[in-house]
């Protein structure tokens, strides 16, 4: 084909380029016939002069024939094998630029304007010029038919307008009509590219306002560092209009955005889209870059039938550690579902010493069974080292019940009392309304009331007064009250949690970290934001407390003590419990062993509150009892209690009524052979001379090792050196050593002891060891641990198999809900609905119909009733096609007055 060839031989003839004559050869006319349509709009073009289009035709009648045939013809170089881009020389200049500096002199309302023979250095710089010409005119572009020569080079490429070419079927929004205007660019001998052939001709109207062609998909640019950004923001879910509001700001007002809200949300899309695929790898290579960050971090798959993931969980060295040392009261929450998969999000969250909430573990499950639920709770105690809560606070699922108590049957499970009492105003109507009276009693008996006495006593003679002694959701919320009520909870230690308010703020500001519908690797990264924000706020607290001064208001000497002792978010809440008791008045029933806190004012109460608390003296003032049980509940002294410390003139506080969880020594704890070293256990008693010795010699050796890097190798390899040769002679006791005499002295210690060495003893262990790194993943039931070796016991252990090569773990399946993803905290089980059903009348039995009954025998089908017409009561037509006069009112008066 030659450089001049037509494309199309239908109405338009192409542009040409000719040589003229030897003199001049490198002058280039366009000639251009305009496409003769009634209804086009086209450009203003020049001209083309007859004589050389006269020959541009006979020239093209004849065909390709050599130069010296036909004077002003050449035949197209042929080109082998040529980068796609021209080599950039400094003294060339660009075609934008040449229309730029030509602009003043051209005197034409278009800055940029495309013709034949225009040179460039890549594909992509003519299609950026060639698309400020289409801003210009009101049209979009879009990339045509291409070719490559036989060695693989691109040769040719056409740039088309977005109306270009026919609709893929009638009757379609379609906007492509056949519009002729083309650019087609060819390649020089310089490896560059040129604009052999250019249409202006248009069929279609051109648009005029910015709104307009901001539309067009060559116009709807998104540059790199733009889309970098909107990816970040999205990643920390920030919603599309607020991206767009930011991204306005870079550019001075949103009306300079170089693209519109809808291609941001298609962007948008395709970042989602791309960070869905391939998930589980992601999800995968995220905890292998964990675990290289924290050798304790460790997590646990579980997969099905089909290798797919059925529930996984994950932790960190940090979570284990808090674990450690605030355990003993934990609360779950299931309700959380924003990921692309519709899976229950669960949080295993407590409490600190800061009174703060710590996120232990997390936990992706696909369904709430009761085995789901065992595997959880069980692999959860296993990755923290074996260590079992005390309390453990859920909601009413009844698969979770069951669970709790085959895992964890020691534990006290209590139900949170904000799931109980969520439905209140649903359920109780005006009476619950922001202005009414029981509103305002039924929280003060819900929060206030400490006994059991009271609670009951006050539940009813509110219902009484109210008239609500029948209501349904009262009579249940009452029945169940041993489960979530407060005064039940006294004598539980529960850190003074009665309800999961905590794992419900935690999913609160996990909304605000993960977009809707996330996947997995998603989730995984956010949830470490959330993480490390709660460890910014611990870590406020602990600098609050280290330099911070506490402010002593009442500046008794037990204040003093308790400044010193807890944490300033523990002695604050101290502070307010000594306001408290300054409320009451002491009345001693028995020196040194019975007392009654009585309020100063008790007629300004409701009379089922209870004013009088009696206080128990023990052990010469060193433990004290109320009937309260707040102690026990929470673990710091009640009003009550500290009143009659100071009554007694008691300087500091009783050390078997300071919890060590809530003190400022909360993380020094030792393990039991060592326990004696703690803080708060004292000075070691040095009873031996064999101790004291080598202790006072050890520390000397520690603060010469600490001198340089020589010192320290030389104790170090002194000491590794001791420790294997006594290590073969310290197997025989002789009974006199610091430990045992200490066992001996300790019988709670000495049984706890003997206790755990029966355990391991008579309990064999299963060594789990993980060697495989990838994706490892094994039948229904089965796990697949990351982090290395673990101890699981045998009796619960779960049985790994080895996966077959190319075995991988695959992604749950989705399941999409109806409208767009939201945050929306999703219902619990126990409070979904299932479809009413249905029972038929002969076996009143469900799954059939009562056509299909096996009990039906041969009782035979009820005829159908045959329809009547209701107009004159007779079968076999209907009331429309009745031949009788239908009976109106209004004709029977017309008659009548006629």
């Amino acid at each position: 084909m030659t450089m001049g060839e037509s494309s199309s031989g239908g109405h338009t003839e192409g542009c040409r380029t000719l040589d003229v004559d030897e003199a001049v050869l490198n002058t280039k006319i366009t000639l251009c016939t305009v496409h003769e349509c009634s209804e086009s709009y086209t450009d203003e073009l020049p001209s083309p002069v007859p004589e050389l289009e006269s020959a541009a035709r006979a020239a093209h009648a004849h065909g390709p024939t050599s130069r010296s045939e036909t004077q002003g013809w050449t035949r197209r170089p042929r080109h082998g094998k040529m980068p796609d881009e021209r080599e950039i020389a400094p003294d060339r200049v660009s075609a934008l630029e040449k229309a730029f500096r030509g602009f003043a002199d051209r005197g034409a309302d278009a800055v940029v304007l495309p013709s034949v023979g225009l040179t460039f250095d890549l594909i992509g710089e003519a299609y950026d010029f060639y698309n400020l010409y289409s801003w210009e005119a009101g049209f979009g572009i879009r990339y045509g038919k291409s070719r490559n020569n036989v060695k693989g080079t691109r040769s040719m490429q056409e740039l088309l307008c977005v109306c270009a070419g026919k609709p893929k079927q009638q009757n379609t929004t379609s906007s492509r009509c056949q519009c002729p205007t083309l650019v087609r660019l060819l390649r020089t001998d310089d490896q560059g590219w040129f604009i052999c052939e250019y249409r202006g001709t248009h069929n279609h109207r051109l648009l005029n306002t910015c709104a307009e062609k901001l539309h067009f998909p060559s116009h709807r640019h998104i540059d790199k560092y733009t889309r970098d950004l909107v990816a970040q923001l999205r990643a920390n879910n920030v919603n599309l209009s607020k991206v767009y509001s930011i991204i306005g700001t870079f550019f001075g007002r949103l009306e300079n955005v170089p693209f519109t809200k809808r291609c941001l949300r298609t962007l948008c899309g395709e970042i989602s889209q791309e960070q869905a695929d391939d998930d589980v790898k992601k999800t995968m290579e995220m905890f292998s870059e964990l675990k290289a960050k924290d050798s304790e971090f460790t997590y646990q798959v579980r997969v099905d039938d089909e290798s797919r993931i059925r529930t996984l969980i994950w932790t960190n060295g940090r979570s284990k550690l808090q674990y450690h040392h605030f355990g003993d009261v934990v609360t779950f929450d299931t309700t959380y579902k924003t990921n692309l998969y519709d899976m229950p999000f669960g949080l295993f969250v407590g409490v600190n010493n800061h009174f703060q909430s710590v996120l232990y573990a997390g936990v992706l499950m696909r369904d709430e069974t009761v085995e789901s639920f065992e595997w959880v709770f069980r692999e959860f105690v296993r990755l923290m080292g074996g260590k079992k809560p005390i309390t453990i606070l859920t909601d009413q699922a009844r698969a979770m019940e069951i669970a709790i108590s085959t895992v964890l049957p020691e534990a006290t499970h209590r139900w949170c009392k904000w799931h109980v009492l969520r439905k209140a105003k649903e359920s109780l109507g005006t009476h619950y309304s922001k202005k009414s009276n029981f509103r305002t009693d039924f929280h003060n008996l819900v929060d206030e009331m400490l006994t059991v006495e009271e609670f009951e006593t006050g539940w009813e003679e509110i219902v009484e007064r109210y008239g609500l002694a029948s209501n349904t959701f009262l009579i249940q919320a009452y029945e169940v009250r041993n489960k979530w009520a407060k005064p039940y909870f006294s004598g539980k230690f529960c850190a003074k949690q009665t309800s999961m308010q905590r794992s419900e703020s935690a999913n609160h500001m996990l909304k605000s970290y993960v977009p809707p519908a996330c996947p997995m690797n998603v989730f995984v990264k956010q949830y470490g934001k959330l993480q490390y924000d709660r460890e910014q706020e611990e870590g406020f607290q602990e600098k609050r407390t280290r330099l911070g001064g506490a402010v002593i208001k009442s500046n008794l000497p037990i204040e003093r003590h308790a400044s010193k002792v807890y944490m300033r978010a523990m002695f604050e809440m101290f502070g307010r419990v000594l306001f408290v008791a300054g409320s009451y008045e002491v009345e001693e029933i028995e020196p040194k062993r019975k007392y009654v806190a009585s309020h100063i004012n008790p007629d300004a109460m409701k009379y089922w509150y209870k004013s009088r608390f009696a206080i128990d003296v023990h052990d010469d003032c060193s433990y004290f009892t109320c009937e309260c049980g707040r102690f026990e509940h929470m673990g710091m002294v009640c009003c009550h209690i500290l009143k009659v410390m100071i009554f007694l003139r008691i300087r500091t506080i009783p050390s078997r009524h300071i919890l060590k969880r809530w003190t400022v020594d909360a993380r020094d704890i030792l393990p039991d052979h060592i326990k004696h070293y703690q803080k708060d256990m004292g000075p070691p008693e040095a009873s031996t001379f064999r101790h004291s010795a080598m202790y006072i010699t050890a520390l000397e050796l520690v603060h010469m090792g600490d001198s340089n890097p020589d010192s320290f190798e030389c104790v170090m390899t002194g000491l590794c050196e001791l420790k294997s040769k006594a290590a073969s002679l310290c197997g025989v006791k002789d009974g006199k050593s610091m430990l045992e005499k200490s066992k001996e002295a300790s019988a709670s210690m000495t049984a706890s002891l003997d206790s755990r060495q029966s355990r391991l003893s008579t309990k064999k262990t299963t060594v789990v060891t993980s060697h495989r790194t990838g994706h490892d993943c094994s039948g229904d039931g089965s796990f697949v641990e990351g982090g290395g070796t673990g101890l699981v016991a045998e009796d619960n252990a779960e049985v790994s198999s080895t996966p077959t090569a190319g075995e991988v773990i695959l992604p749950p399946e989705r399941r999409l809900k109806r409208g767009q993803p939201s945050t929306a905290r999703d219902k619990p089980p126990y409070e979904t609905t299932g479809k009413r059903s249905r029972f038929y009348s002969i076996c009143r039995g469900k799954g059939h119909k009562s056509t299909t009954c096996p009990d039906r025998g041969d009782t035979p089908v009820k005829p159908r009733k045959e329809a009547q017409c209701s107009n004159c009561g007779i079968t076999g037509h209907r009331k429309t096609s009745c031949s009788k006069q239908l009976f109106s009112p209004f004709a029977a008066v017309a008659d009548m007055t006629g």
